[in-house]
């Protein structure tokens, strides 16, 4: 339990920090060019919406079949953080006069292998699929919350591998640093999750 809430502090504080220059983000060491449509801050910004709202989803679904206090703190400090992400990133897009769709398929823009098989739902890597989605709403108590953090690991180590293509290949430096945060902050919760799967007699799947 302790350390959900020091992960909590710290996202709160990365919000915090990032929302401050969200206005700024059009010219910011950018040179005040505004990216194009298939630039990678841009397919960046529409991908990890899309890969955020499913964990917003997901957290919300646990919360509502486990009355595990550590769980749905984490679950509940999750869905916050990657809400606001979200709207962040949506809201960069309208500041940037883009669409927040693409007729490309999801990270084109990062070409850097990895991608998922738009299988069942699953668009990008780590996602759950369709299938997947449905069963943790028809799970309670102890198999909800292992079946939670299995898929919230895969689904962190996804984006992990969407965030450092933005490291890599975005132009926008806040945004750049946004993809950073997300990379340490989801390492820490993978760690963390380790540790919870193994107090309930579980592991990350393979």
């Amino acid at each position: 339990m302790r350390h959900v809430g020091l992960i909590a502090g710290a996202a709160t504080a990365a919000l915090v920090a990032a929302g401050a220059i969200t206005y700024a983000v059009a010219g910011d060491d950018g040179g005040g060019r505004t990216p194009s449509a298939e630039s990678a801050d841009a397919g960046f910004a529409r991908d990890m919406a899309v890969h955020h709202q499913q964990a917003v989803e997901m957290s919300y679904i646990v919360r509502d079949r486990t009355k595990d206090e550590e769980v749905r703190r984490l679950a509940y400090d999750i869905a916050q953080t990657q809400a606001n992400q979200r709207g962040m990133m949506l809201g960069w897009l309208d500041l940037w006069g883009l669409p927040k769709v693409s007729s490309e398929p999801p990270m084109t823009w990062m070409d850097m292998g990895g991608m998922a098989s738009g299988k069942d739902g699953a668009l990008m890597p780590g996602m759950a699929t369709n299938s997947e989605m449905k069963k943790l709403g028809e799970l309670d108590g102890r198999q909800a919350e292992v079946f939670y953090l299995q898929l919230m690991t895969d689904h962190h180590k996804g984006g992990i591998h969407m965030a450092e293509g933005c490291v890599a290949k975005c132009q926008v430096g806040v945004e750049k640093r946004l993809a950073q945060g997300m990379v340490d902050a989801q390492q820490s919760e993978i760690s963390l999750m380790a540790d919870m799967l193994k107090e309930r007699g579980a592991t990350p799947r393979a």
